[in-house]
């Protein structure tokens, strides 16, 4: 498989993993509407090829498709995965360019390696989730082993998974996003993180043919640096290996140091790097 196929498809699988409410077929390009749910998930994703015409006559029939809904008409730019004259031609319609975001891909089973011997509070031969008991670093401080995280997964969202997401991702009204996540027909996992009884970090993964895609990643900011996310990653690996998903992919911000360390120290690796381009 060329990279260009992959690129696309992993940026395809991930449209799927966050469903817009409204999606309209372009000649090939998607034309997402998200009302009230972030700006992201309702922008086009220009896919294949086209000539600069016919690239004109698309962009005009975009525009005209988000004033009709009332929102700002964006596209999301991946250099592999589209026309490569669509980059220039929003430029030099008056479209600015923002949100650089990394596509990051990693082998499951190196994850899942990763974020067992590296991760904070998983007690000496402590079973995983599969029944796997790990194998501890030699140089592993020992005052780390006493930390009391552990890991739950629910196969759909529940409200104790998602009042932790709405806590960092602060929204007026939260049910369009609520709503958004059962519109998800893949195989998913909703993982759980918890310190005692109190839920201090959530991440979901949604398995499509081969692949899982990481999202929603997210912890408390007052425990922060507990190893949760190590925690939320090692389930999702887990569960990922039972589904047929040798593969992992994730998107993430690249202002965002503190999530590309995480990742880094996972084995994610950056496959390409995309942004959008927002009509002015």
């Amino acid at each position: 498989m060329s990279g260009s196929r992959t690129v696309r498809e992993l940026q395809e699988r991930a449209a799927r993993a966050l469903p817009a409410e409204h999606v309209t077929d372009l000649d090939g390009w998607w034309l997402r509407h998200a009302p009230h749910c972030s700006w992201w998930i309702g922008t086009v994703l220009p896919h294949g090829d086209a000539d600069p015409g016919d690239m004109a006559r698309r962009i005009t029939a975009a525009e005209r498709f988000y004033t009709a809904r009332g929102t700002t008409t964006r596209f999301q730019i991946t250099p592999e995965a589209c026309p490569p004259a669509l980059d220039p031609l929003l430029a030099a319609r008056g479209y600015h360019r923002e949100s650089p975001i990394s596509l990051q891909t990693a082998r499951t089973t190196e994850v899942l390696t990763h974020t067992s011997r590296n991760r904070p509070g998983l007690p000496e031969n402590r079973p995983d989730l599969l029944g796997n008991r790990p194998s501890l670093p030699e140089d592993r401080p020992p005052g780390l082993l006493e930390d009391r995280l552990r890991v739950e997964l629910d196969e759909r969202p529940t409200r104790a998974w998602f009042d932790v997401w709405c806590a960092v991702h602060a929204h007026d009204d939260p049910r369009p996003e609520w709503d958004l996540l059962h519109r998800v027909d893949q195989p998913s996992a909703y993982a759980r993180a918890l310190l005692g009884d109190e839920v201090i970090a959530v991440g979901r993964t949604v398995a499509d043919t081969g692949w899982a895609g990481v999202f929603g990643m997210v912890t408390l900011p007052h425990h922060r640096g507990k190893g949760a996310a190590h925690t939320i990653l090692n389930a999702l690996a887990t569960w990922s290996t039972t589904q047929n998903a040798p593969n992992m992919y994730l998107q993430a911000e690249q202002t965002n140091p503190k999530a590309l360390h995480l990742y880094t120290h996972t084995t994610f690796t950056e496959l390409t790097t995309f942004h959008y381009r927002t009509a002015k």
